[in-house]
């Protein structure tokens, strides 16, 4: 909502964390968003299973810009720990290594039919032959990019983070942690069983994570005789960062620090010690980003709770280069408050002469959530027309965006039942 983000939710950059017993009602206006979007919690590793899908259907009057389908279907990829996950996360914050890997990965909350146990419960779509499904694809994994395929079915892409695209067809799509695709299932095969799948796509080496696929049903209305079942293996593969390791994510080699009290009070009550403003605009050092081999003193960042300013209605370009400090790894980004504009990417080291001419700036993507590609780079500019705080996801830092002159331009104040810190 403008100029009302106190609802958006990150904990300790908008607001404190909703105490148990306590309640926080939340304000939200829908302005330019059309398609899907999804609501999670933002406290620790809740989000691993406190998610929901929000459909936005075309205002009276109008109408989507393709055949209107004959029906919507949420699909909700996310994981499954037969852990407590805020164990888990208090196992990654004790050994400073990899969080232990899900046990499984679900569609819908299920793991599907690859899983010991849970074939009864495997999620079925049924389907009418000649009919036309709108899925809202939707992944709530902790951090992983997912595939997602059904088996000898086509997939149209029309709208991706609540925003139409230019339609596409695929055989299968990639959908990065937090992001939403809508695409459109035309049920078009002779009347049968199909699979949906979904697995992991991890590009790090000797990094552990969920090998395992999950799948669900596509059926179409009829009678059909029982499928088969197949053999599920665990490889005993371990749980733990690479030798012992810690890792520690850095964004211009700054590590963020978590506060003890909401960056976004803090600024607008002017309580002092709470950050520091002098986030770096350019890293420390400037070398071979992506070379195979790195020095380890590259490997050491500073930790701190820092924030970047930005004027009011400025315009914002944003280059993230992915390094191969450690490993390289593909890296999902998520902006609070806004979306963005993907006018470029690439594989290597960005080069700031050439690679801005490659800008697409006719008809780039309009997205809340991006990958940057395994030592890569992707560029993405927004308008800070929105008093706000803004966070990137994963590797986390803080945009202020400052008041304007105008009343108008000006943060609005917070509600009476705001999360005390």
């Amino acid at each position: 909502m403008p100029r009302y983000p106190w609802t958006d939710g990150p904990e300790y950059v908008t607001q404190c964390p909703v105490q148990p017993g306590h309640k926080f009602r939340q304000k939200i206006i829908f302005s330019t968003e059309e398609g899907t979007l999804w609501w999670h919690a933002h406290s620790d590793w809740s989000r691993a299973t406190v998610y929901g899908a929000i459909f936005i259907h075309p205002k009276p009057g109008s109408r989507y810009p393709f055949p209107k389908p004959d029906a919507d279907v949420p699909l909700i990829l996310g994981e499954w720990w037969k852990a407590d996950v805020a164990e888990v996360l208090q196992g990654l914050y004790e050994t400073g290594g990899d969080p232990n890997i899900s046990d499984a990965l679900t569609i819908n909350g299920q793991p599907g039919d690859l899983y010991p146990c849970s074939k009864q419960g495997t999620f079925k779509l049924t389907v009418d032959r000649g009919k036309t499904y709108l899925l809202r694809i939707i992944n709530a994994a902790m951090n992983l990019i997912l595939f997602f395929a059904i088996q000898r079915h086509n997939l149209m892409v029309v709208g991706i983070d609540g925003s139409y695209v230019k339609p596409f067809t695929r055989e299968f799509i990639a959908i990065t942690p937090g992001q939403t695709i809508d695409a459109l299932l035309h049920a078009n095969q002779k009347p049968d069983r199909y699979y949906m799948a979904a697995r992991a796509y991890s590009s790090a080496q000797s990094v552990a994570f969920d090998n395992t696929t999950t799948t669900a049903i596509l059926q179409y209305r009829g009678q059909y005789i029982s499928i088969n079942t197949f053999p599920c293996t665990a490889d005993n593969s371990s749980c733990a960062g690479p030798n012992g390791t810690r890792f520690g994510a850095s964004m211009n080699n700054i590590t963020y620090v978590k506060p003890s009290t909401a960056i976004l009070q803090a600024y607008y009550q002017h309580k002092n010690g709470v950050y520091e403003d002098d986030f770096p605009f350019m890293p420390p050092f400037i070398f071979n980003f992506t070379a195979e081999y790195l020095p380890l003193n590259l490997e050491i960042s500073e930790r701190g709770t820092k924030v970047l300013y930005l004027d009011y209605n400025t315009t914002v370009e944003v280059i993230l280069q992915g390094t191969n400090l450690v490993a390289g790894i593909d890296h999902p980004i998520h902006l609070h408050g806004y979306s963005f504009y993907v006018v470029g990417n690439g594989l290597g080291n960005f080069d700031i002469y050439k690679d801005p001419l490659k800008y697409n700036l006719k008809d780039p993507p309009f997205r809340n959530s991006a990958t940057v590609p395994i030592n890569g780079w992707s560029t993405f500019r927004f308008k800070a027309n929105n008093p706000d705080r803004h966070m990137t996801w994963g590797m986390q830092t803080v945009f202020i965006v400052k008041d304007g002159d105008l009343p108008e331009e000006k943060l609005l104040p917070p509600p009476p039942d705001m999360p005390p810190c």
